[in-house]
């Protein structure tokens, strides 16, 4: 093989072997991170917003009104409630909607509305 033959056959060989690695499946993309969300509003307005959302089934500052067989929330103390909380975001108590209500909320609001209900008279 002469000097011309052999510069024109490493030639072709690097032009295939970079088509080769050209033709060589994309790496896969990295996973997006996990999304960031905010820090909860654990100042005394936004526990009371918070607490605005219990409204609607267990009354304006945990009281119920008269005849409802919903459980009042005022007055009872924070270990109560951050337990039944806790058990209802594990699945462990019997619930109709509030299993699902307090997967939305994580340990310190919990522990932050427990101790807001808790001072309600």
């Amino acid at each position: 093989m002469n000097h011309r033959t052999a510069t024109v056959f490493a030639a072709a060989m690097a032009a295939a072997s970079g088509a080769a690695t050209a033709q060589q499946p994309a790496a896969p993309a990295a996973a997006p991170p996990p999304p960031a969300f905010a820090a909860p509003n654990l100042t005394e307005k936004g526990v009371r917003s918070l607490a605005s959302a219990c409204a609607m089934c267990h009354g304006t500052g945990g009281k119920p009104v008269a005849g409802s067989t919903v459980a009042g929330l005022a007055g009872r103390p924070a270990a109560e409630i951050s337990a039944a909380m806790n058990q209802f975001k594990a699945g462990t108590k019997p619930a109709t909607i509030m299993h699902q209500i307090a997967k939305g909320y994580g340990d310190a609001e919990i522990a932050a509305l427990a101790d807001y209900f808790s001072k309600q008279r």
